[in-house]
């Protein structure tokens, strides 16, 4: 008997069956995952004047198996807003996030990137804006 137990564990892939129970747990771990499809992931607002506010929405849809849930926004400046649910979003649901663009301290070209970050499995996903702020 305990020679029996040192041959498994000098060797554990001699036991078949753990083997490929394993192989199988962690492919079902991999593929169940939410996954975020933006419709669009480059917008330009054109021209605009030094002092208006711009919004933007990108919508999207959980493409994944389970539910997706943003946890952050990150922007290059405090000029940038971000409005998203913090609800989870389940399997085909689409929602949309909001970036507002304030541009009172800004002007000439402007183009900027809002990370997105999920848990999703293509999580710290990019969505670019860009625009002319006029004087």
């Amino acid at each position: 008997m305990q020679n029996n137990q040192y041959n498994i564990l000098k060797n554990p892939f001699r036991n078949g069956r753990v083997f490929y129970f394993s192989l199988f747990l962690i492919s079902l771990v991999s593929y169940a995952q939410p996954q975020l499809k933006f419709s669009e992931t480059k917008k330009n607002f054109g021209l605009v004047k030094k002092g208006e506010l711009v919004t933007m929405e990108y919508s999207f849809t959980n493409t994944g198996n389970q539910p997706a849930i943003i946890t952050e926004a990150k922007v290059e400046c405090s000029c940038t807003t971000v409005e998203f649910t913090k609800q989870p979003i389940a399997p085909n649901q689409s929602d949309k996030i909001v970036v507002k663009f304030d541009t009172k301290s800004v002007y000439d070209r402007q183009d900027r990137i809002v990370e997105i970050i999920s848990n999703a499995k293509n999580s710290n996903q990019k969505i670019r804006f860009k625009g002319v702020v006029l004087k």
